[in-house]
């Protein structure tokens, strides 16, 4: 009901393979947590009985989701249906894991005077999480400094409400998955390009984390091995040429900015620059798309410059890794603020909270 809306009970018990006697007990469960509600009585056929509606009730449950970046915070409150319904962006007061703990506690007692009723919270960043011990703990995220650091356990200390946290990509992802392009499929993949490289996958309607929380890792996919070393040890991985800050030092630019501008004003340079980062990125689509083959691949990050400025490189290079009798790859373009970034939080703990 999330993700297709209202359906009759029928409809629901057939998709789920469960009894009627099951679905009734589930949604009685559900109707005394305030969770769904019968509503109208819907026509079904034109010679068919009326069949009563169930659906969610987004109105009476809230959850705050949160985006960190290395210098700013992005906060949402969205209803279950992960509606935004307010928001709010700070700068991060400091990158001290105590510090940022306490601007998400003042933030989340901001919101919790217009909605008393927000549940649980969820907390994005770029960065490898993993399960240790039972908790969720941050093992390193670059951009913050952090290491090691039990943010669910400190924060939930704070709110006394249930607090869960993903890396950014696979929020997002969950996002897709059940609000966005992705609705309704059982495989996706979603390719974020911008101060990095991120990708994320639903295999059998799963989010997938792989074996330790590090699944997704395409940023030092080979592109060129005559190609310049990335400070990894790797020559011309993807992180080479894709990557905003890449692009910039290609093209001469001050920043990114600067270099789309100057790409889009016909400077060699810049042009060269995106080309490149146009066979990064379209080498990395083919190869998701030959290893995994998903309903569909959506594309979103702050970097969607390239697909503007160097088309044409970007679908030659999925072209050149992909066999000449393969299906049309089914690509997304979607640009994505960063108030979706942390609606990608909202909806990990949404999830998290339904068990899913």
């Amino acid at each position: 009901m999330l993700i297709h809306g209202p359906l009759p009970r029928a409809e629901i018990a057939r998709r789920l393979s469960v009894s009627r006697a099951s679905l009734t007990r589930a949604t009685r469960l559900l109707m005394e947590h305030a969770f769904i509600a019968e509503r109208e009585i819907a026509l079904r056929a034109a010679m068919g009985r009326p069949s009563e509606m169930l659906a969610v009730r987004e109105d009476q449950h809230h959850f705050l989701g949160v985006k960190l970046t290395g210098d700013a915070v992005f906060a949402v409150v969205t209803d279950l249906r992960a509606r935004i319904v307010a928001s709010v962006e700070e700068e991060l007061r400091s990158r001290a894991v105590d510090d940022t703990v306490g601007q998400i506690a003042d933030i989340h007692a901001r919101f919790a005077r217009d909605y008393a009723d927000i549940h649980a919270v969820g907390v994005c960043l770029a960065g490898d999480l993993a399960t240790v011990d039972g908790r969720q703990v941050v093992i390193e995220s670059y951009f913050l400094g952090w290491k090691d650091v039990p943010l669910t356990d400190m924060l939930g200390r704070r709110l006394g409400i249930p607090v869960f946290a993903d890396n950014d990509v696979r929020g997002l992802t969950a996002a897709e998955h059940w609000y966005g392009a992705g609705a309704g499929c059982d495989s996706l993949a979603v390719v974020t390009v911008g101060a990095g490289i991120g990708f994320g996958l639903v295999i059998d309607g799963k989010v997938v984390a792989g074996h330790g929380g590090r699944a997704g890792q395409l940023g030092h996919l080979p592109i060129d091995p005559t190609g310049p070393p990335c400070g990894r040890g790797h020559a011309g991985c993807a992180s080479v040429y894709l990557p905003s800050e890449r692009i910039a030092q290609a093209a001469g630019a001050e920043d990114y900015a600067a270099a789309v501008s100057a790409a889009r004003a016909g400077d060699a340079q810049a042009r060269a620059a995106f080309d490149a980062a146009a066979r990064a990125l379209g080498v990395i689509i083919g190869t998701v798309a030959n290893a995994l083959d998903p309903e569909k691949i959506v594309l979103t990050g702050d970097g969607l410059a390239v697909m503007e400025i160097s088309p044409d490189r970007v679908m030659d290079a999925i072209a050149g890794v992909r066999l000449p009798e393969d299906e049309p790859v089914r690509l997304v373009v979607e640009p994505v603020e960063f108030t979706e970034w942390a609606r990608g939080g909202a909806v990990v703990a949404i999830r998290r909270m339904l068990q899913f």
